[in-house]
């Protein structure tokens, strides 16, 4: 079920807040009970991350009221509402102001356990589409997603910014797995589009007919959604996989565009997966529509191409993995670390994050080496090294700094126990830490 959701029970009867906060407890919500709606107000609002049952019929303020003013916070948070015999036009009225459904006393428990059921799995999607559209609608999250700190990244997070503030169309490209959808976000998040509709859709993901009808009508009475063209106006319209389009697709779309005029009320973002096949975007669409979308263009880097990133993103990775499965991330030697740099990446990021949880994994059964899995993904290529070799030097430095900041962040910002565990001299590691751009407010 997940985490686990709150159930407000309100009822001003202590016996009935009891076995309703009994059973449900039971079957796995956390409860919490009030003996009145005034009371129950100051914990419930916008947000609350579950759901309410209450009473009509209570002393003071009724249930009716008590749903007027729910709803008033958050229309979308569900109340069951529990009714005397014969309570019907009550139970009509609760229903018509916004109650998501009403429980008949004497009631059946195990039908108030599946009105739970519905209601929280109800609520778990409104907050979570919630979340998703304020980090959707969040330029700085976003941005921090974009980790790492090369001239390649740093180039990307400002190309992001620039393009974010301009109204054009936008090509992205770059190789497999080099983040081009998490680019697209992020545009979308830091210009003035934000609060707007972001719509995604990946033009090789069905037949060319169904594309179209999808991409620009009529819709089905069953679909119950707009065209994405519609469902998009005013935002913006991101279309994975551009390539794919259609000779009949890409005439539709670029009237589409031509119909908008300047600056486009819609903004389309085309993200194109072709460089790794020796074609570009380029070669894939019609001259008019190509250079329409490519207005501005951006290109996500390579991870071959990112230096000490793909040390930083491993860590940050393993963490994140070790987390999930509730055991200690792997320790980095210096040769792995040196291998983790030289290796070519053909499948960048998202074989990283592959890679990463296949290091926690092993690292959790005790086997392995971070070695042994990337010689398993690169077969053809032993060793497994890219053509430009860097000097021992930068290698030793990018360890070093890995080394110092993974130490750092164990002990949470603890010179004393950093320069224990490391056998440097404070003014060593205060040196070393400058050197890498690290500083101790960063861990604390």
């Amino acid at each position: 079920m997940g985490k686990a959701m709150k159930i407000a029970i309100v009822d001003d009867e202590k016996d009935m807040r009891q076995s309703i906060s009994q059973w449900l407890a039971l079957s796995g919500y956390d409860t919490e009970t009030f003996a009145s709606a005034e009371e129950a107000l100051g914990t419930l609002g916008a947000d609350y991350p579950g759901i309410v049952i209450s009473d009509i019929k209570m002393p003071g303020m009724d249930g009716i009221q008590l749903l007027r003013k729910l709803m008033g916070s958050d229309s979308a948070l569900p109340v069951i509402m529990i009714t005397g015999h014969g309570d019907v036009p009550m139970a009509v009225e609760a229903m018509r102001i916004g109650a998501f459904d009403f429980l008949e006393k004497p009631f059946n428990p195990d039908r108030m356990s599946d009105l739970a059921k519905k209601a929280t799995n109800a609520r778990r999607l409104t907050l979570d589409n919630r979340a998703l559209r304020r980090e959707l609608g969040d330029g700085s999250q976003m941005m921090r997603k974009l980790i790492g700190s090369s001239p390649a990244m740093e180039r990307l997070r400002e190309d992001i910014l620039d393009l974010g503030q301009a109204d054009g169309h936008v090509l992205i490209d770059g190789e497999t797995g080099t983040g081009k959808t998490l680019v697209a976000h992020a545009l979308h998040a830091v210009g003035s589009r934000a609060g707007k509709k972001f719509v995604l859709i990946s033009c090789a993901a069905m037949d060319q007919d169904t594309l179209i009808q999808r991409l620009f009508g009529p819709m089905l009475p069953e679909d119950n959604r707009l065209p994405a063209v519609e469902e998009a106006r005013g935002g913006t319209l991101v279309l994975e996989d551009i390539e794919a389009l259609s000779d009949a697709a890409q005439a539709r779309l670029l009237t589409m565009i031509n119909d908008q005029g300047t600056p486009p009320e819609t903004r389309i973002v085309a993200i194109c997966n072709l460089q790794d096949e020796g074609r570009t975007c380029e070669d894939a669409l019609r001259p008019d529509l190509y250079y329409r979308l490519a207005a501005l263009k951006i290109t996500a880097p390579p991870l071959r191409n990112r230096g000490e990133d793909i040390l930083t993103l491993f860590t940050a990775l393993a963490d994140q993995f070790a987390d999930e499965y509730g055991c200690e991330a792997p320790q980095v030697s210096a040769q792995e670390a040196a291998q983790l740099l030289q290796a070519p990446w053909p499948g960048n990021v998202r074989q990283l994050i592959n890679l990463a949880e296949r290091a926690v994994l092993q690292s959790r059964r005790g086997t392995g080496t971070i070695a042994s899995l990337l010689m398993s993904d690169h077969d053809e290529m032993q060793p497994v090294m890219t053509t430009e070799g860097k000097p021992l030097k930068e290698y030793v430095e990018a360890f070093e700094r890995m080394l110092i900041d993974n130490t750092m962040r164990r002990h949470r910002g603890s010179i004393a126990s950093v320069m224990d565990e490391l056998c440097l001299p404070r003014r060593t590691l205060n040196e070393k830490m400058a050197k890498y751009g690290l500083q101790r407010s960063d861990y604390l």
